[in-house]
């Protein structure tokens, strides 16, 4: 009876500890990991960056202006010595002061700034989708380790309704062995049953601990904050092979990537192609300049102060005819890239092709084996309801029961086991489809 109050208390203690706890739901775990996960917050910050690098600032497109200015002074005694045999000591003092504002702009490049300007979009183009990779995997690092909490969260249920039927057993056990109905042997066993019991559910709860502060990792947040999370699953209806291939080779982000890379080579043989092509500039300058001299000699005709502004400007034209084939090899050489990248993008989509349909394989095993273990989960539940009754009424022996409860026990974990493995495998597939953020969690 005390054996029995135990464990309502205990069943009563965890039921208000779970109250306190933060009810994490998948939907608000993805949206905590978009915000604060690490590596998602690295590569944003990749993002912003490449954002900046294909502004207008970095195309070369816009001209440079530059502003100089200067002040000198001297001070210079100097003695004179005629043929006469005078001499006559002299003492100058010179200030002069100088400003000027140069425009230079490079109104033609062989179309080499443009085809460089256009590769900077690419770039940006090519950072988000690494962003959207780097989003993607996390996504599925997260979920993965949500649904393992969930598992761990129902096996340790589990684990403790059969530690209470293990409990009730033992203590109809000495029952039996006080009025001496049964060995000692018997009871026995049954304390040992409730021992490994206890044990298991030990193990299963530090299990859960470890994959809640693995969770807490990638949602960013302190490890130590404790959650409940939703241990309901929802599969994904309607997913055809066919459309899943499709839309892999439209949004699968490893092949978008090749596909720029083939741009982006591309325009890095436009751009080499471009030296081939004379260079035409503009430059223009505004300047101003004032000097005065203060000499022990100064007469009429001597320069005491003299002040100048002017503009001016040009065009220069440069041709580099040859540059010895160093031009040609980079050419030839931004060819062989392009054809490099083509071979590439063919190999990740057969590539692919195959993940694809391994990953459609493996999630229709995943399904079929799901509905395996859910039929022994109800074969099982009947086969220890029938055992338990037997097992009360005295018609089967102690061992009998402990093997229905195991069994029970194991097809129960198995079940649990088996429906988020095929969850797993779904949200696999659908990031190889390019669609794991936003589906049905």
């Amino acid at each position: 009876m005390n054996t029995n109050k135990t464990i309502l208390f205990s069943i009563m203690l965890s039921s208000l500890m779970g109250f306190s706890q933060e009810k994490l739901t998948k939907q608000n775990a993805v949206n905590i990991t978009l915000e604060n996960n690490y590596d998602i917050k690295v590569v944003n910050n990749n993002l912003a960056a490449a954002k900046n690098s294909s502004s207008i600032y970095n195309s070369g497109y816009l001209p440079t202006v530059s502003a100089n200015g200067g002040a000198n002074y001297q001070n210079r005694d100097s003695e004179n010595e005629f043929e006469n045999g005078t001499t006559q000591n002299n003492n100058s003092i010179t200030d002069s002061y100088n400003a000027s504002i140069g425009v230079n702009y490079l109104l033609f490049d062989g179309l080499g700034r443009m085809y460089n300007y256009k590769k900077l979009q690419e770039l940006y183009n090519l950072s988000e989708i690494q962003a959207r990779q780097v989003v993607d995997n996390t996504i599925l690092q997260l979920l993965a380790s949500y649904y393992d909490v969930a598992r761990l969260t129902e096996n340790k249920s589990n684990q403790e309704k059969s530690l209470a039927i293990s409990k009730d057993r033992s203590l109809r056990e000495k029952y039996k062995y006080e009025y001496g109905q049964n060995t000692q042997l018997d009871m026995l066993n049954s304390e040992v049953d409730v021992n490994n019991d206890s044990i298991t559910l030990l193990n299963i709860s530090r299990e859960l601990n470890n994959a809640k502060r693995d969770l807490n990792v990638v949602l960013g947040r302190s490890i130590t904050t404790d959650f409940k999370v939703d241990t309901t699953v929802n599969y994904t209806i309607n997913l055809t092979y066919n459309n899943l291939l499709n839309s892999a080779k439209a949004n699968n982000t490893i092949l978008l990537q090749a596909e720029k890379n083939i741009e982006l080579s591309n325009f890095d043989l436009k751009i080499n192609k471009s030296n081939w092509l004379p260079l035409v500039g503009v430059n223009g300058a505004y300047g101003w300049s004032n000097l005065h001299i203060d000499s022990d000699t100064q007469n009429a005709f001597s320069l005491s102060a003299q002040t100048a502004t002017g503009i001016n400007g040009g065009v220069s034209l440069s041709w580099n005819i040859f540059d010895g084939g160093a031009t040609k090899i980079r050419v030839d050489n931004a060819k062989i890239a392009i054809d490099n990248s083509e071979i590439q993008k063919d190999q990740i989509e057969q590539d692919l092709e195959r993940n694809v349909a391994n990953a459609w394989e493996t999630y229709q095993n995943a399904l079929y084996i799901l509905q395996a273990e859910q039929k022994n989960v109800e074969t099982n539940k009947r086969n220890f309801s029938r055992s338990e009754e037997q097992f009360k009424l005295g018609q089967i022996i102690s061992v009998e029961f402990r093997l229905a409860q195991v069994n029970l026990l194991n097809a129960v974990n198995n079940y649990n086991k088996a429906k988020y493995t095929a969850k797993i495998a779904e949200l696999r597939l659908l990031q190889l489809s390019g669609k794991v953020l936003g589906a049905d969690y």
